[in-house]
């Protein structure tokens, strides 16, 4: 269990802002912060990781104080288990992908793990590579076995897919999901793409103005909360054709493209390129519009 309870002063673009986070975060859970630009979800992150100070607070782990501040408690980031994984990658360019991750390996630690994370992230053919011979996804995906060589109680993605095309993007996500389980860690996430927080998230905490406005399961925080259904999935739009009264939708979900029928009512509303969530019961689909 994370419990945090955090307060500082911030310049936001509106003038200055209060930070006052107060949570619980259970161990083993995919947690997303979601909000607006500038509302102090990566100030939260920086935090947590010990990468900067609040003004006051209290963050437990596990059972462990990491900070409080009434009692000068405040572990270095390297005492806190944190994995981060940044958008911009931040890997050293002169070293190999393989290079790269026994750097991050602490001294003394079995090598081992970087075989699995090799195998697990599927990074065996280019291990030998240097990260400006890589694509975006690639990157990528270094940098995450890289932030897992440690083995972090914790670890933290910062929009790591959002410079992606939907089909890495999808992949990754994959990835994120097994090692999150394989390794039964604690995942804190920010991302804006409400269909990417739908497939992956346990928990949502929405974020505006340093404040949780909201927080819950993904249907609970997005509205979907009447939905009972068998199965659910979500996807882009890439393709609508009208007959009669009905829409015929082409919706891609990763690699994989998938025809669901809609109604008069919901097609209407729908053009290619939307996120929509569907969910059926008894074969009989329900869309949603989600980003």
């Amino acid at each position: 269990m994370i419990e945090i309870s955090i307060q500082k002063k911030l310049k936001s673009a509106s003038g200055e802002m209060l930070l006052n986070i107060n949570t619980a975060i259970k161990k083993g859970s995919l947690v997303t912060l979601y909000g607006k630009s500038g509302a102090g979800k990566t100030t939260i992150l920086r935090i947590l990781a010990g990468l900067l100070n609040p003004d006051h607070g209290k963050i437990d782990v596990n059972g462990a104080t990491w900070l409080n501040t009434s009692e000068g408690i405040n572990l270095k980031p390297q005492k806190r288990k944190i994995g981060f994984v940044f958008q911009d990658y931040a890997l050293f360019p002169n070293m190999t992908v393989i290079e790269n991750l026994k750097f991050a390996l602490n001294k003394g630690e079995d090598d081992n793990i970087i075989n699995h994370l090799i195998d697990i992230i599927e990074l065996g053919e280019l291990q030998n590579r240097k990260p400006d011979t890589l694509s975006g996804g690639q990157k990528q995906r270094v940098a995450l076995a890289r932030a897992l060589v440690q083995k972090p109680s914790i670890l933290m993605l910062d929009e790591p897919l959002s410079a992606l095309d939907s089909e890495i993007r999808f992949k990754l996500q994959q990835y994120i999901l097994k090692v999150h389980k394989e390794y039964n860690l604690t995942t804190l996430l920010i991302s804006h793409d409400i269909s990417e927080i739908i497939r992956m998230s346990d928990k949502v905490l929405e974020i505006d103005q340093g404040k949780i406005i909201k927080q819950g399961k993904p249907n609970e925080v997005f509205n979907y909360k009447e939905l009972n259904a068998k199965f659910q999935f979500t996807g882009t739009i890439i393709e609508i054709e009208k007959q009669d009264f009905l829409y015929i939708l082409t919706i891609r979900i990763g690699k994989d493209l998938v025809k669901v029928v809609a109604d008069e009512s919901e097609g209407q509303q729908l053009v290619i390129g939307d996120n929509i969530l569907v969910s059926a019961k008894a074969f009989n689909p329900v869309i949603h519009k989600i980003g």
